[in-house]
């Protein structure tokens, strides 16, 4: 019998039942039951004492663990045997843990409890919220600049940067007319931001600091850094004009070439042989290029006739051709003159997929002013009437069609222009042309476009079902926000 309440019991140390014995001890005496946790709103963090900033999602083992710190001298005492969250309401403000403990009491009887600390979540901004609400948040400022017109690069860039996940670090993105500006609040970001630009396009760098304070009693100096990344001014393309000395070296080039990509080199292609070659940025800055035209330049021709050239004659100490293209002679007209009979004659590295009555877009080197150093020396045999540059297509249909779309950098604009909307079309259509450049950036489907048959296709290039990514979209709030699974 219990010998407190005479109640039958199988034999045990204390002689009690078990809730004479509960009445009789505790075992969570000294167990708080209350508890305040510390968030962050702007940066969803939770305060780790004493001065870390954790993110932890709603009931997650990092929360978990986080709370049973707070707690953790307490259960010394005792055995924790079970811990897990009970549901509370997620802008309640509340957390509750559910906590099963175990204590050796009197004569050696073990006793189990289960009880409820419950904390409440209070709002503190964290060091680095503050200091950006002050306005007062960078250390370091990256500062990438592209002295042209075009912004096929930047365009090109932003998706690099989004792919490798490099805008994580960043404070603040700032677009400028001429480029973008990026904010760091540690020196060490910024550095690496530079290194991945010189890595991923042609460029050169220059950095310098600025005292900001300096503590005499500890010798402690704050520094704002400011790194200068500029951009060779070539997009794809640009119709270049080489320096004799450089199209010698390059495995004697005509002066005059296409660029066909900009990757982390030039890839430029001389349309009258085939001949490719690379220029890294430290080539391009000892020999220094302009393009001879902006793309606004561009002018419509229509194809006359064409004969692809299977077999062309390397010249001396010729370099390498390319062999995605091929080598055709053409009869183009201009669509504004087609009421005259004025044709011009050239050779093109696009006879793979040009025939004749296709619309096609180029350069007239034979009625233009050209403006450059290398150029005006040329002998004026040796440059062409015309430079075609690409196949045209139907703008609207293709944007109509585009089952596919690419993610943006949250950035501050200082003012959205029509010509950047070409532009970015622009950059669009180079990704459906370009294989290669594809390969480097992230391609989401877009449900909202339904897929068309390929019974009215037009020959525009479009990039397949198999390259594109699902994008995912998880959304959360301050406490862990919809969709937040709950712990049993």
């Amino acid at each position: 019998l219990c010998c407190q309440c005479g109640v039958p019991i199988p034999p045990n140390p204390a002689n009690m039942c078990v809730g004479c014995l509960r009445a009789q001890v505790d075992i969570t005496e000294g167990i708080p039951k209350q508890g305040t946790v510390h968030f962050c709103k702007q940066c969803e963090r939770y305060l780790q004492p004493p001065g870390t900033w954790i993110q932890c999602a709603l009931e997650s083992r990092e929360l978990l663990a986080l709370c049973l710190k707070k707690i953790k001298a307490s259960l010394s005492k005792v055995r924790l045997i079970d811990a897990g969250f009970i549901w509370t309401e997620p802008h309640s403000k509340r957390l509750k843990l559910k906590l099963t403990v175990q204590k050796e009491v009197i004569n050696g009887a073990v006793l189990q409890q289960v009880f409820v600390v419950e904390y409440v979540v209070q709002s503190q901004m964290c060091e680095d919220c503050h200091r950006i609400e002050a306005k007062d948040f960078w250390k370091a400022v990256v500062q990438v600049r592209q002295k042209t017109v075009h912004k096929k690069t930047f365009f090109y860039l932003e998706q690099l940067i989004l792919k490798h996940r490099l805008h994580q670090n960043t404070l603040r993105i700032k677009e400028i007319h001429d480029g973008l500006d990026f904010y760091y609040s540690s020196k060490q970001h910024a550095q690496k931001m530079v290194d991945f630009l010189q890595c991923t396009v042609p460029s050169r760098s220059k950095s310098s600091q600025r005292l900001i304070s300096h503590d005499i009693h500890s010798n402690v100096y704050n520094y704002k850094s400011t790194f200068s990344v500029e951009i060779v001014p070539i997009c794809k393309d640009n119709v270049v004009c080489l320096s004799p000395k450089l199209a010698q070296s390059l495995g004697n080039m005509s002066q005059i070439c296409v660029c066909i990509r900009v990757t982390s080199t030039i890839h430029l292609i001389d349309p009258r042989t085939l001949q490719i070659a690379e220029i890294d940025g430290s080539t391009y800055w000892r020999h220094p290029f302009h393009s001879l035209f902006h793309p606004k330049q561009l002018e419509e021709f229509i194809i006359m006739d064409i004969n692809r050239v299977h077999e062309k004659k390397k010249g001396a100490g010729a370099g390498a051709r390319s062999n995605k293209h091929t080598l055709a002679e053409a009869w183009v007209r201009k669509t504004s003159e087609l009421d005259t009979d004025h044709q011009y004659f050239c050779c093109t590295h696009l006879g793979h997929i040009l025939n004749p009555g296709d619309l096609v877009l180029g350069f007239d080197l034979a009625n233009c002013n050209l403006n450059d150093e290398f150029a005006n020396k040329m002998n004026p045999q040796h440059i062409p009437d015309v430079v075609l540059i690409k196949k045209s297509y139907d703008r609207s249909r293709r944007q109509r069609r585009r089952n596919w779309k690419l993610k943006e950098l949250e950035r501050d604009r200082e003012a959205t222009d029509t010509d950047d909307e070409r532009q970015y079309q622009d950059f669009l259509e180079d990704l459906e042309e370009d294989e290669t450049i594809r390969k480097n950036v992230n391609i989401y489907r877009n449900a909202d476009i339904p897929v068309e048959s390929d019974t009215d296709d037009d020959g525009a290039p479009r990039i397949s079902l198999a390259e594109m990514l699902e994008d995912l979209h998880i959304s959360q709030d301050a406490t862990g926000g919809e969709g937040a699974e709950m712990l049993t």
